[in-house]
This record gives C-alpha cells, structure tokens and sequence, in this order.
C-alpha cells in the first residue's frame, strides 16, 4: 500500500502527523502546566499559559498548513499559492497579537484577584488604565507589522495617517475629547473605581463603577445609573470625598437673651468637652483646631459657634459623632441652667382710651 505512494505524498504526510503530534504534545504540556501554576503564587506563569492555551495550538497548525501548501507550491507551480507566505507571515503576527492581548487581560486580572485576596490595597484605575494602554500599542505595532508584511511603505501610512488624522478629528472632536479625557484620568487620578464623587454644577454625585475611554460609569447615591462622557471631567471642579482626611462638624447654637451671663461659662465647657472629646482631633493647626466662641447678637437669640474636625471619614460613624457631641451640648447648656432659644415675637399693646 505504501510503496505506491509517491515521495510528495509521502512528504505532505509526514508534514501532517508532525503537525498532529506536535498539537498533541503542546496541549498535553499546556495542561500540566496549568495545573502547576495552579499550585505557585506567582501570577506569571499563570498568565503565561493562560494566554498561550489556545493561540499556541493554532499558530502550530498554521505553520504546519502552510508548510504543506509550500511542498505543494514547489511541486506544482501553481501561481496561487504564491500568497501563501504573506498569509503565513500576516497568520503569525495575528497569533503573536492575540497571545499578548491575551496575556495583558490575564495578568490585569490576576493582579487584582492576587491583591484581593491577600487582602492588600488595589488601584483598580492604574490597572485598567495600563492594560488599556498596552492593548493599544499591540494592535498599533500589530497593524503596522501587517502593513509591512503585505508591502506597504510605513512612512507612507504614516503620513497618510498623518492627514487623515487632521479630517478624521475634525469629524469626531467628541469621541477624541472623550478619549483624551479618560487618557487624563488614568494619568492624573483624580478618582479611582470605588470613590465617590460629586460635582455641584453638573449635579453629578456618586459612587465610580467603571472608567471607560469615552465615558465614565457612576453609580448615583439613589442607585441610578449615570453615564458622563469623560470629556466633562477636563472642564469642571470636582470633589472627591473619597479621599478626605476628615469630616468637620460646624454648628451654631442660639440661647435665649436671658442666659447672656452664662454664656461665658457655657462657651469654655462646650470647648473642653470637644477638645477632650475621643472622635475629635485636637490639631494644633491654627485654622483647623477646635473653635468655640460667641459669635452673634441675632434678633431672638444670642449664639455661639463651634466647629471641630471627626476623625472618621465614614459618614455613618461620623453622624454618630457628631449626634453625641450635639447631646453632649445640650447637657452642657441644661446644666448652667440655660435654654436653647427658638424665634420669638414680643407685642406691646397700646389702649386707646376716649375722652370721658
């Protein structure tokens, strides 16, 4: 059976099992090292295979078909398969791309479950933002490989890109502000995924979902969802909670005209309970340490004002505070004998009498 194969038969053959047995022997070497990776902490080898699992296999039957079509081409002469090393070669650089696209998703993604889960700070945004960057250059360098590969002149697609660069902003100023705008945050942080953030001339408040090229996803404080093109960011003031290194409590109390003398002694308690107080941080700067003082003559009551900064920025646990220090002034002012004054209105009433 054998010996009436003719030597090109015999060659595509030999081609075709390589191929087979090489597919194998990759598969059956992907698998065990998926497995071992499993069992080491380092999130590279991981990544590593993860991005070669199928891409690898592939690329081996791309070579080894093309390789085929090659014996065939020198056997034949068939003009076709002329093509059939620039398809080989634009194949190569699709598996390579796709590899390292593979790889860059794999490695953002074990970088953050790996710092979850030793329980270690993550910036979700750097993360995003790299992974992004770096899909970015691999298509670029990948297009222009390609380009290259087929015959095309760099330079020349290069300046062509150049011009058409110039019609294709004038077209879409938008999605290029937007781009640029997400391109700005990932550089400057002003907000990372998780803080909240809030804008009072756009009446933009929330929590930040997602950090997109073109728009940033904010989860509002009523559950809604909102969509803000990132362009928006690069024009207006924006606050960020989040990273606040204290909440300040600032109130002022009225007290009725009759408790003037005791305001004095009122004021000097009110500013021990606060400077003594254990959520309160007794800073020495002179703007942000604890102030009491009586402040104003108002038309129905005499106030005082005073202002300390929480130690807390968690706004649950900060209105805990700050309910326990307005308590705490209230017993303050009952015991000197005092009362918080509420708007009053005096009449003086003038009889007319008749001549008798």
């Amino acid at each position: 059976m054998f010996t009436s194969l003719t030597p090109e038969i015999i060659r595509l053959l030999l081609v075709f099992a390589a191929t087979v047995a090489l597919h194998f022997i990759v598969r059956h070497f992907l698998q065990h090292a998926r497995q071992a990776s499993t069992r080491t902490s380092n999130i590279w080898d991981d990544s590593l295979v993860e991005a070669a699992i199928n891409p690898l296999p592939v690329l081996i039957w791309l070579t080894g078909i093309s390789f085929a079509l090659h014996l065939v081409h020198l056997q034949t002469g068939e003009q076709l398969l002329e093509f059939i090393a620039p398809a080989r070669n634009i194949g190569v650089i699709l598996c390579v791309a796709w590899f390292l696209l593979k790889l860059i998703r794999e490695l953002a993604n074990n970088v953050v479950l790996s710092r979850t889960n030793t329980g270690d700070e993550i910036d979700r945004t750097t993360v995003d933002g790299l992974s992004k960057v770096s899909r970015i250059v691999v298509i670029v360098v990948a297009a222009l490989t390609g380009m290259q590969t087929l015959g095309f002149s760099i330079s020349g697609v290069l300046a062509f890109g150049g011009m058409g660069g110039v019609a294709v902003g004038f077209a879409a100023k938008d999605l290029l502000a937007n781009f640029f705008g997400g391109l700005m945050i990932h550089l400057d942080r002003p907000f990372n995924v998780g803080e909240v953030i809030r804008s009072p001339e756009k009446q933009i408040e929330g929590k930040v979902e997602h950090i997109g090229w073109r728009q940033t996803r904010i989860r509002a404080t009523n559950m809604a969802l909102i969509y803000v093109p990132n362009a928006i960011f690069t024009s207006i003031v924006l606050e960020n909670p989040s990273r606040m290194s204290h909440r300040r409590i600032k109130e002022v109390i009225g007290l009725r005209y009759d408790d003037l003398e005791k305001m004095r002694a009122i004021v000097e308690e009110v500013s021990t309970m606060l400077t003594n107080h254990p959520a309160v941080d007794p800073a020495d700067d002179t703007d942000q340490a604890v102030f009491v003082a009586f402040n104003e003559f108002a038309d129905s009551s005499i106030n005082f004002v005073f202002q300390a900064l929480i130690k807390t920025t968690k706004l649950r646990q900060f209105h805990a505070a700050k309910q326990e220090i307005l308590l705490k002034v209230s017993d303050i002012i009952a015991r000197h004998g005092a009362e918080i004054a509420f708007p009053t209105r005096t009449l003086l009433l003038h009889q007319h009498q008749t001549p008798a």
